[in-house]
């Protein structure tokens, strides 16, 4: 069983800047998919920005595009999967996810039920 272990996250002011961080327990992504998804109250889930399967394709959603960054780096013999998230609108604020999966499609992507494993989830909030 893959394990996600979020950090960072917290409150910030607007147009400020934070990184979320995800650690897991797998020593490559070259075929796992890796993404952030954020849930705001009453709100579905939402994708932010995912690497594909194979190739390490990175995409985002439209209304962070620009602003908020993911990258992947080794940590040890471990992968960690990074967040950095710039330009922070109250709008962003919400509970925010890593979520894995070994069986994710490039066209399943930003589908929340296309992922196995999540992080535990941390709160971002965005004050005005």
């Amino acid at each position: 069983q893959v394990q996600l272990v979020q950090s960072g996250g917290g409150l910030v002011q607007a147009g400020g800047s934070l990184r979320l961080s995800c650690a897991t327990s797998i020593r490559t992504f070259s075929s796992y998919a890796v993404a952030w998804f954020r849930q705001a109250p009453g709100k579905e889930r939402e994708f932010v920005a995912g690497f594909s399967r194979t190739g390490g394709y990175s995409s985002y959603a439209d209304s962070v595009k620009d602003r908020f960054s993911i990258s992947k780096a080794k940590d040890g013999d471990k992968m960690t999967v990074y967040l950095q998230m710039n330009g922070l609108k109250p709008e962003d604020t919400a509970v925010y996810y890593c979520a894995g999966g070994a069986r994710v499609i490039t066209s399943a992507q930003r589908r929340a039920d296309a992922y196995d494993n999540w992080g535990q989830g941390t709160q971002v909030t965005v004050s005005s």
